[in-house]
């Protein structure tokens, strides 16, 4: 038996996807439906369900913010509008996609593709990947969203002040304090706006409107003073990248 969960502000939707499950009662139990990503993240935690139909589209944080903060997330089956950056994700790395509205003949194909799937097939890893390819949309570049203890903190790209490597982890640093994020230095370079962040050493990425000054130190090294008064390290490639950005 297969335990699913439905993640969806919409209250309709979740239904038609309950009654069409109805053709699947000996082979799936479903575990609770959740209104949204903080309710949805909460469930999966506490249920580890085999399976989620998760909307992409909802209030408070998004389905694609949702998977990016849980640890051994489940398969996925989306079921939701979309934009060209989800089309890719979807069909490269999610078990299937379903566009609203659709036929119960769809979503039979659907479910019956992820009872097909073979169990070595890993869904965490199928996430990840998925997450990788999503973020290349616009819309995913405004926020992070991180987890602090048991609550959700969403940080505005434009309240981020640098980010630093910090082990398997990413420290976003903002007025407020710094928060870990579980992704690689790598994923935020190709990301964030390369108008407003640059990244100056193996270590850190900068917002470039922070800076207030850069001094020589150490041979080809610098260092750049933020308005915060944080001393970040550039190495020689950094202050050529620097020096292209700024036009010096």
């Amino acid at each position: 038996m297969k335990r699913v969960l439905l993640i969806d502000d919409e209250p309709l939707a979740r239904m038609v996807v309950l009654e069409y499950l109805q053709e699947f009662k000996d082979s799936i139990e479903v575990l609770g439906e959740c209104n949204d990503g903080f309710e949805g993240l909460k469930a999966i935690q506490q249920h580890q369900p085999d399976l989620i139909f998760l909307d992409v589209q909802m209030p408070k944080i998004n389905g694609f913010e949702m998977l990016e903060l849980v640890e051994n997330p489940p398969a996925v089956i989306f079921t939701t509008a979309f934009d060209e950056y989800a089309i890719k994700a979807f069909e490269a790395h999610a078990v299937d996609y379903l566009l609203k509205p659709f036929s119960k003949e769809r979503f039979i194909k659907a479910v019956e593709k992820f009872l097909a799937q073979k169990p070595i097939e890993q869904p965490a890893k199928q996430t990840e990947n998925l997450l990788e390819t999503a973020a290349q949309s616009p819309a995913q570049h405004e926020r992070i969203v991180v987890k602090t203890g048991t609550k959700v903190k969403i940080i505005p790209v434009a309240d981020v002040e640098y980010l630093e490597a910090d082990d398997d982890y990413v420290s976003v640093h903002t007025k407020e304090g710094s928060f870990l994020k579980n992704k690689t230095m790598s994923f935020f370079e190709q990301t964030l706006d390369a108008d407003q962040f640059v990244r100056v050493h193996r270590s850190y990425i900068i917002k470039i409107q922070d800076i207030t000054r850069i001094d020589p130190y150490e041979k080809d090294a610098h260092i750049a003073i933020l308005k915060s008064g944080a001393k970040i390290p550039v190495s020689k490639t950094g202050y050529a990248k620097l020096k292209q950005v700024l036009g010096i």
